[in-house]
């Protein structure tokens, strides 16, 4: 059997409840981040995309306009499902949906700084820490 990875924009309640159990098991779980401030005011306003795994739900992220551009954010791969190309794929669709004439950024996790600059992204500004993880603001400059 052939690992296929492909990436949709979540539609209706399921792909929601799979993908908030997703967020929920890498972050609140794993990362110890509070419930209540890993669900926010932007569920219901941001583009929403599920990458699965032969078909299996494996990871989420979503992207939003905000007032300094396109934000990507809550970026989580499932652990079994992690270095086999997830979150790449993840991270491409969303450059390819996201409006170019915006500045695209996001805040990287220190650990995860390196694989976002693989992909383009620079780092901007200090060290700061949101939901108590260190990060970077990083800002896509395509090659």
């Amino acid at each position: 059997m052939v690992n296929s990875i492909s990436v949709e924009i979540a539609r209706g309640k399921e792909n929601l409840y799979d993908l908030f159990a997703i967020r929920n098991k890498v972050f609140v779980d794993e990362q110890g981040v509070d419930e209540t401030a890993e669900h926010d005011e932007y569920e219901t306003t941001s583009t929403h995309l599920m990458a699965l795994y032969n078909n299996q739900p494996a990871g989420t992220c979503r992207f939003r306009k905000t007032e300094s551009g396109i934000k990507l954010e809550r970026f989580a791969v499932l652990q079994p499902y992690r270095q086999l190309g997830i979150g790449s794929a993840l991270l491409t669709h969303c450059l390819h949906l996201a409006d170019k004439k915006n500045i695209i950024y996001l805040h990287a996790q220190v650990q995860v700084e390196q694989f976002y600059a693989q992909h383009g992204f620079v780092r901007s500004g200090k060290l700061f820490e949101e939901a108590s993880i260190r990060h970077y603001k990083m800002i896509w400059r395509p090659k």
